[in-house]
């Protein structure tokens, strides 16, 4: 389970204390989605950042699987994130010097070498995104859609229990959004992963279960 219960976050500001989120409480399971709404500067990214372990709330508590990540220091937080949380945002942020598969095997090269094991998963995720063929090319030669579907690849080969995806068609053309969007469901209908959207694509909300709108720096169902 994802618990997020009171989440408040303010920042100080030479023209004083700025608020930006307010006793927002969310909850998911594993497999369930949510898609959050509103227009820029409301405070979505901010909550994902902090359910995300990224940035720390002014108040209010964070647990997955009843791990609260901050109350850990520094490393277990990052290690936490690394094993336990996938991110997909906006621009992909590939690393252009390294391959496609290159790039998905970046979050286990903390443990070493990867195994036979990951090697499968990285080439059946490929396989999955449509990009089996493209492996060995780096992303200059790729579209913005693969570009994107290559970085849902390197967020899920951990196989996290939260993937949090922050405008992951914001840069898309509208076939290349549909294919990231049917992706992202695919994911959901897995049962694994919890997963939460943030987006400005009424389109894309509209997929998932649990559709809700940030207004007046709260959580509200749509």
């Amino acid at each position: 389970m994802l618990e997020a219960r009171n989440i408040s976050k303010s920042y100080v500001t030479e023209a004083g204390e700025l608020p930006v989120l307010a006793g927002i409480d969310l909850c998911l399971q594993r497999g369930e989605a949510a898609s959050i709404m509103g227009p820029s500067g409301s405070g979505k990214s901010t909550l994902l950042y902090i359910l995300g372990a990224l940035e720390a709330p002014t108040s209010g508590t964070v647990t997955l699987e009843g791990e609260n990540p901050y109350a850990m220091n520094e490393s277990r937080q990052a290690l936490f994130r690394n094993r336990r949380i996938g991110f997909l945002f906006q621009d992909h942020c590939l690393l252009p010097q390294c391959s496609v598969m290159e790039n998905v095997l970046t979050p286990v090269l903390v443990d070493g070498k990867p195994d036979a094991r990951v090697m499968t998963r990285a080439n059946k995720l490929l396989d999955q995104v449509g990009l089996a063929a493209r492996a060995h090319h780096r992303p200059a030669q790729l579209s913005g859609g693969e570009k994107q579907r290559a970085a849902l690849a390197r967020a899920l080969i951990r196989e996290p229990l939260l993937l949090l995806c922050d405008e992951p068609t914001g840069n898309l053309d509208r076939k290349s959004a549909e294919t990231v969007a049917d992706l992202l469901v695919g994911v959901q209908s897995e049962g694994k992963t919890m997963l939460v959207v943030v987006t400005h694509s009424g389109d894309v909300a509209d997929r998932f279960g649990m559709r809700y709108e940030m207004r007046d720096q709260r959580l509200q169902a749509r």
